[in-house]
């Protein structure tokens, strides 16, 4: 059995399916990325909204984990991604 086996049995959108390959390919030793939402959607050739949706539909299902990170200025960034 593969590893994405669970992944396409999970009942998930395409989408979110699309979205979280596409995190796996990214993610660091770690099992984390940050890729801007505005990249994963210029590189999938979704709507940024769809990517939104996507990530909301991983969060919710367990499949990831999103944490906002933090610049040395007090300003936020993009969203670590947990796999």
């Amino acid at each position: 059995m593969g590893y994405f086996t669970h992944l396409y049995q999970s009942g998930l959108p395409h989408r979110a399916v699309c979205v979280y390959m596409y995190l796996w390919d990214h993610k660091d030793g770690e099992g984390k990325c940050f890729p801007a939402i505005g990249t994963i959607a210029g590189e999938l050739n979704l709507s940024k909204s769809t990517v939104k949706r996507a990530l909301v539909d991983l969060e919710k299902a367990g499949w990831i984990r999103r944490e906002c990170r933090k610049r040395e200025n007090g300003g936020s960034s993009s969203n670590y991604y947990f796999l």
